[in-house]
């Protein structure tokens, strides 16, 4: 019996100015039925580009060579009609940026439809009865009341769990997941874990896994191909990859996790920002006059501040308002009570204060690409903040950018592409970069490592500390990586829906919390990341 997915000696190259460029090359492995693979490595290492090859969804630059079976139909050079016949209905793919894949014009109720009745003829009361089903499947609360809802009117993790409940919706026998659980918390991300386990048991479906995320990876791969410039350097059952690694890139994975924990806050340090009672309440209007009948309470009383040179780090599920809290400190949301940065009361600035101290007050967004302009090359995007705001006068914006990427660990010479040519990762350090290359005071970093790989992580992590060392930064660090948010803060806040459950130094939280939400959250990181 032949298996579900058959991969051998997959090539792919892209064309490029006229030379054609490799990708991927030699590539074989398979995926049976109620078998979960793992593709692992670190970006741009050529996952995504090897499972997207498998339904021809690269596009014309991309030129594909050996042979990719789907039940025993080949399915490279295949005719367009057998494409879309396996496409989101034998095969489903779960993207790694939601918010790029969801139609931004069309309510959730419309998007999923879309599929039951492209693929089932699923219309009307029957359809809304099965997206129901499938939101409450993925972890999305009341979801009665989100069936009109916009993407942007999610969170990331919500906007993720859409995803994952449209890929669902028809019942694959293959499903691909490129990143699923990039954006979830820690907790849900728990969930959707054992759902797709689940699901992949009871359905006896196929689920090819891509992921940077290693104990993801031990949970829940039965076998593991790890992934290095193009190729796979070694392959195996989880175990025997995980317990006696061969490779010394394998060994280097295995081994990069964030540790350590950031310098002292030096002494006499100044408060940078803070709040004050801080409320963000969302008005729900109904009817043709559009009057308010409820809130939605995003951010409920909210106090807490942060000085030079100290990281304050915010954890909770998504949708429990961190965001909302960070936007409305920026001054970027509309808000109730106090909010003072650097010294000043900024409810009292007029247009002109606030346009000048945006330089002083940057953000790091989670969906790289959602923020990036896809009209402009890195160099421009990276530079943009400088032509708003000025130079230092010493260096060009071309010397300022080329050092500021050096900085984050990008080639100065791929400052002329554009973001779809970067990987994931490369994509959200030039965003980084963006932020970085004005020196501000207070940075407010919303999710900055949840699409880098391990190894880059760690690198990172190092950056902004180096980076908050070295300039006397104030971050707000935006994480469902606990260990991450151990790494990098001083001070860790605990939001559950609108509220601040706990606050605290970092280590007294870690070691021992006071409330039950906190110690679920841990409880749940722990169960699902690695030398935990």
């Amino acid at each position: 019996m032949s298996a579900l997915l058959e991969v051998k000696d997959l090539t792919v190259a892209f064309r490029q100015d006229g030379q054609l460029s490799a990708a991927v090359r030699g590539v074989s492995f398979t995926v049976d039925r109620g078998e979960t693979v793992a593709l692992v490595g670190e970006s741009g290492s050529g996952k995504s580009v090897t499972a997207l090859s498998s339904v021809s969804l690269l596009g014309s630059s991309a030129v594909t060579g050996g042979s990719i079976k789907y039940a025993g139909q080949e399915m490279v050079n295949a005719d367009e009609s057998l494409l879309r016949k396996v496409r989101g209905n034998d095969i489903s793919f779960i993207f790694q940026e939601p918010m790029t894949s969801l139609n931004p014009l069309h309510t959730l109720e419309k998007q999923l439809g879309e599929s039951l009745a492209l693929h089932q003829g699923v219309v009307g009361a029957a359809a809304r009865g099965r997206i129901i089903e499938l939101m409450n499947k993925v972890g999305i609360r009341d979801p009665e009341s989100r069936l009109n809802s916009y993407p942007h009117q999610l969170s990331g993790g919500q906007r993720q769990r859409v995803m994952i409940a449209m890929a669902l919706a028809n019942g694959p026998d293959l499903l691909i997941a490129d990143e699923p659980t990039t954006a979830l918390d820690v907790t849900i991300q728990a969930q959707i874990l054992e759902l797709l386990a689940g699901l992949k048991k009871t359905e006896n479906m196929g689920l090819l896994f891509i992921t940077h995320d290693l104990g993801i990876v031990r949970s829940i791969a039965d076998k593991v191909c790890v992934m290095k410039a193009g190729e796979i350097v070694e392959a195996g059952p989880t175990e025997d990859v995980f317990g006696n690694p061969q490779h010394e890139y394998t060994k280097t994975l295995l081994s990069a996790h964030s540790v350590g924990t950031p310098d002292p806050v030096p002494a006499g340090a100044v408060e940078v920002a803070s709040t004050d009672k801080l409320k963000v309440w969302f008005p729900i209007q109904e009817g043709l006059l559009k009057r308010t009948v409820g809130h939605v309470k995003a951010v409920n009383e909210a106090t807490l501040s942060v000085r030079a040179g100290e990281t304050l780090g915010i954890v909770g599920e998504s949708g429990s308002g961190k965001t909302t809290l960070a936007l409305a400190m920026m001054r970027l949301i509309a808000s109730k009570g106090g909010i003072s940065f650097d010294g000043s009361d900024t409810r009292g600035w007029s247009t002109r204060q606030l346009r000048a101290a945006r330089k002083d007050m940057q953000i790091v967004f989670q969906d790289p690409f959602g923020s990036l302009s896809p009209r402009m090359t890195a160099e421009q995007i990276i530079a943009e903040g400088l032509g708003v705001h000025g130079t230092d006068g010493v260096k060009t914006p071309r010397e300022m950018v080329a050092e500021i990427m050096v900085e984050v660990g990008l080639d100065p010479e791929t400052m002329h592409r554009y973001p779809h040519e970067f990987s994931g990762g490369q994509r959200q350090r030039i965003a980084i970069a963006r932020a970085m290359i004005l020196r501000p005071k207070l940075v407010v970093l919303d999710e900055p490592t949840s699409a880098l790989d391990m190894t880059v992580q760690v690198q990172i992590v190092e950056l902004l500390r180096g980076l908050q060392k070295k300039y006397g930064l104030a971050y707000l660090f935006i994480s469902h990586d606990l260990k991450v948010v151990r790494a990098m803060s001083h001070k860790v806040l605990v939001m559950k829906q609108g509220d601040i459950v706990e606050i605290g130094e970092s280590e007294a939280l870690f070691n021992a919390p006071q409330h039950e939400y906190t110690r679920a959250l841990l409880s749940a990181a722990l169960d699902h990341r690695p030398n935990s």
